[in-house]
């Protein structure tokens, strides 16, 4: 599987795919609300790890992250604030701009 290209005038860094999604890993488990991480159920995935799907390419990284937030909060507010920092360290740390950060609540849980 190819990993993500990063091109300069002195040569090429290749970050792989999965590096990525250790970062949105840990990333959103910091989360307020986020009790943790779903398996995805679709079979069409480019990477499978704890619910975390990378795709794209250097051009813009599409994230799918499946996750389970704990009872009694706002989902819409959990998810927006997992999109926005999932999105913001994975363009600070990797350095490749992010296209798309889909959020799925696939359960909910009593907090941990």
């Amino acid at each position: 599987m190819a990993g993500l290209v990063l091109e300069s005038e002195l040569g090429a860094i290749t970050i792989s795919r999965e590096v990525v999604a250790d970062i949105v890993s840990q990333t959103a488990q910091r989360c307020y609300g986020v009790v943790g991480l779903s398996p995805a159920s679709r079979v069409r995935r480019i990477l499978r790890r704890d619910g975390i799907t990378v795709a794209g390419d250097a051009q813009g990284i599409v994230i799918e992250l499946h996750v389970v937030v704990e009872h009694g909060l706002n989902l819409a507010e959990v998810a927006a604030t997992i999109r926005s920092q999932v999105s913001y360290e994975v363009q600070r740390l990797v350095g490749l701009p992010v296209a798309s950060v889909e959020v799925v609540v696939a359960a909910v849980r009593e907090g941990a």
